[in-house]
């Protein structure tokens, strides 16, 4: 039986300046990687009023079939 990834990727931008949205399938936290040349970055995303954006179980199954 393979083994189930908990991070997935949900969206993706760019080729040499990359922005992408990364999805904790357990938790649900989704989290913004971005990276440019040879530096780069992650943290979580937040929403308008400042709050953890998390995806909702139910759509976490449709990330893990993507």
């Amino acid at each position: 039986m393979a083994k189930e990834e908990r991070f997935v990727k949900a969206y993706s931008q760019g080729l040499s300046n990359v922005s992408e949205i990364w999805v904790d399938t357990i938790t649900g936290v989704n989290y913004f990687f971005h990276a440019g040349g040879t530096a780069g970055g992650m943290t979580p995303l937040l929403d308008a009023n400042g709050n953890v954006v998390i995806t909702p179980p139910e759509e976490n199954k449709w990330l893990k079939e993507k």
